[in-house]
């Protein structure tokens, strides 16, 4: 099969949807050498320059289309006005999974999408309204024409059943893959005292404030601890202006796997994720991992990570407490639950799907 992926989310620096797409292209490339796996998009030099170095060591074919400035305005007039099928541009194809970021129809062959989670549905006052209406545009339309729907969890695909009414046998669970650079061998970073480390960008589902207010709790018996925080400012996100609190900005990959493995614990408190890549990735690199109790992080937490209240500043201190005191058990545990996660894993499975797709045509 000729597959046509979309990449343009991967001219923005790369956090879940960026490692999810290349973690998907590793794996089908592991997964199908017979196939021919294209990296597609339509983009200005800046975009095209950010993807190239992204797909770096990744064996795919490209086909980087440079448009004039402006280069999001092409792609949204091409989604929505439906003219222009995507093979003038992707040239022949059996499979084309679009992004979050356009969404052109095609002539032929299997048409496929990922949904990452559905949270602009369920808390729409928590995301920027520009997010809301270009993901429920998307959410929409991937419902009523695509043949295969890629979601990163079991707790997602119960969304997009519950919210957009597709039938189950159109949904595909492909866990994400953690990239080759994460893992317990390597630097460590070291911020000149001890840390826990949270890994988000700073907008409100994250639920920082809550992590915040419950680190002078831990505090009070690990009095030079700090709090790292790794991620680009987001939306309603709070301020990271507090005693014992290091904030880093975005970090890349190579700086991550080091904080991670740097860190006394991870810590993710998030209120709602479609799979929660951080926890992976932080065990994936030997640190224990704290992670809120909300259902949709139960899969990327497995029985490997200390779960708490996200609503309570007391029950993420003493969850805190629980992973330095156990460190050693969880990063056994850890580790064994994050080797599951791999590309290979992940290419499988959409193959699978895009495969049966084709079958059924």
């Amino acid at each position: 099969m000729r597959i046509v992926v979309d990449v343009t989310p991967l001219t923005l620096p790369r956090t879940g949807i960026g490692n999810y797409i290349l973690g998907m292209l590793r794996g089908l490339a592991e997964a199908g050498p017979e196939h021919e796996i294209v990296a597609f998009s339509a983009v200005a030099p800046p975009g095209k320059r950010r993807i190239d170095a992204a797909l770096d060591g990744i064996s795919v074919d490209r086909r980087l289309v440079v448009v004039p400035p402006k280069s999001h305005w092409w792609r949204t007039g091409w989604s929505r006005l439906g003219k222009g099928r995507v093979e003038w541009l992707a040239g022949r194809l059996e499979v084309f999974h679009f992004s979050d970021w356009m969404y052109p129809p095609q002539r032929e062959g299997v048409r496929a999408t990922t949904i990452h989670d559905l949270f602009p549905l369920r808390f729409p006052d928590w995301v920027h309204p520009q997010t809301y209406r270009m993901h429920s545009r998307k959410y929409e339309h991937a419902a009523q024409t695509c043949d295969v729907i890629v979601v990163n969890s079991e707790f997602t695909a119960g969304e997009v059943v519950d919210l957009l009414g597709v039938p189950r046998d159109r949904i595909t669970v492909a866990y994400p893959g953690i990239s080759p650079s994460l893992g317990p061998a390597g630097p460590k970073h070291d911020l000149g005292a001890p840390y826990v480390l949270t890994v988000a960008t700073l907008d409100r589902r994250k639920n920082l404030e809550t992590l915040l207010d419950a680190m002078p709790l831990v505090r009070h018996a690990h009095r030079d601890l700090l709090l790292a925080v790794a991620g680009a400012p987001g939306w309603q996100g709070p301020s990271l202006n507090r005693d014992g609190v290091v904030g880093l900005g975005y970090v890349d990959d190579e700086d991550l796997a080091a904080l991670y493995r740097g860190a006394e614990a991870f810590v993710y408190p998030s209120r709602f994720e479609g799979f929660g890549m951080p926890i992976v990735e932080a065990m994936a690199c030997g640190t224990p991992a704290v992670a809120s109790s909300h259902a949709s992080l139960d899969e990327a937490s497995g029985d490997a990570a200390v779960r708490a209240d996200p609503d309570s500043p007391e029950a993420i201190a003493d969850a805190v407490e629980e992973a330095l005191s156990k460190r050693d058990e969880l990063t056994g545990r850890g580790l064994e639950h994050a080797a599951r996660f791999t590309p290979h894993a992940q290419g499988e499975a959409v193959l699978r799907a895009y495969t049966a797709a084709k079958g059924s045509r």
